[in-house]
């Protein structure tokens, strides 16, 4: 109950949006601003936190994902696995990395390749040192269950697939 006595509606940040047939995905809508955005503080807080403050939160994902699997990776690659549709976003993301010698870019052919060096995967093992330690530790506190958290993984995929279809239909209006 509200204090003037009315129940509660749902948590949103627009309630003209929650009016619709689906007041629950402007739940989740909200939910994904607060957390997307506390999920950027916490990276660029934790890369500080690890050694090198400055980068952005593209930055960081772009040098996670490059050291992902020690293997050399393309620009579209890196691209479409973190669903950034400008790759340029991406590319000025590597510069920033490779003059901080966390990365190199070569070439495969014609396309751009980067690799992460081993400042940048000593990098990654301090920040995953530090989110051990910070978030991990505390989430596991919580008693949350991991399969609980890999389902709602699954559906934030899924659900992102759908917005991106959404989004093509509306550009075509």
């Amino acid at each position: 109950m509200s204090r003037a006595g009315a129940p509660v509606g749902p948590v949103v940040s627009s309630g003209h949006l929650a009016a619709g047939a689906l007041p629950a995905l402007s739940e989740l809508e909200f939910g994904m601003i607060l957390m997307g955005h506390a999920f950027e503080r916490w990276m660029v807080r934790c890369m500080a936190a690890a050694g090198m403050p400055g980068l952005s939160p593209l930055a960081i994902l772009v040098l996670h994902n490059v050291n992902h699997r020690g293997t050399a990776k393309r620009l579209a690659d890196i691209s479409l696995v973190l669903n950034v549709e400008d790759v340029h976003l991406v590319n000025y993301a590597v510069k920033k990395l490779a003059s901080l010698g966390l990365v190199r870019t070569g070439r495969s052919g014609k396309e751009k390749v980067v690799v992460v060096t081993e400042a940048g995967r000593a990098l990654c093992l301090r920040y995953r040192e530090v989110r051990e330690k910070l978030l991990v530790a505390p989430v596991l506190g919580t008693g949350v269950d991991p399969q609980r958290l890999s389902e709602v993984a699954a559906m934030l995929r899924a659900l992102s697939g759908t917005y991106d279809q959404a989004a093509r239909a509306a550009a075509s209006l």
